[in-house]
């Protein structure tokens, strides 16, 4: 199985060429930073991953998608080799992006955005925590329950 699922954020816009072809392909790519979940002393706290978007997806990218947005994505590793100009060998792998989403609002974007700029960012109250309720599809857990009394 070859499967990678990927959150992060974009590190630059993305890139779109269209192939040669009678039927031009869009070819969208782009970097996704993404951070570690454990940092260790003196490594780098994000992993920056290449992705790669093809036909409609590349479009949608370019379209869409802006350096430090927030997106997730759901593709396939594909590592590639080739020989360079000096004849070394060359090796580059990348994301081959079959799904991908908006991970952020677009309000939320625009104050990380703004995060970076000499213009001071607009206070936002907290948003108020929701209390739990039997409608939000969640119910307690009745710990008297017994491994017993489980039917599998």
């Amino acid at each position: 199985m070859n499967k990678v699922i990927l959150m992060g954020r974009l590190t630059r816009d993305p890139e779109v060429r269209y192939s040669q072809a009678a039927e031009p392909l869009a070819v969208a790519r782009y970097a996704l930073a993404v951070n570690r979940r454990f940092k260790r002393q003196g490594e780098p706290e994000a992993d920056f991953i290449n992705c790669v978007a093809f036909g409609k997806a590349g479009e949608f990218a370019e379209k869409y998608f802006k350096k430090g947005q927030m997106i997730s994505i759901v593709g396939r590793l594909q590592v590639r080799s080739w020989d360079d100009q000096n004849g070394q060998k060359r090796w580059s792998t990348d994301v081959i992006v079959e799904e991908q989403y908006f991970a952020e609002s677009k309000a939320a974007f625009e104050s990380h955005r703004g995060m970076g700029m000499s213009e001071p960012m607009a206070a936002s109250a907290p948003a108020p925590t929701p209390s739990p309720t039997a409608t939000d599809g969640f119910y307690p857990i009745d710990e008297s329950i017994e491994d017993d009394d489980l039917p599998f």
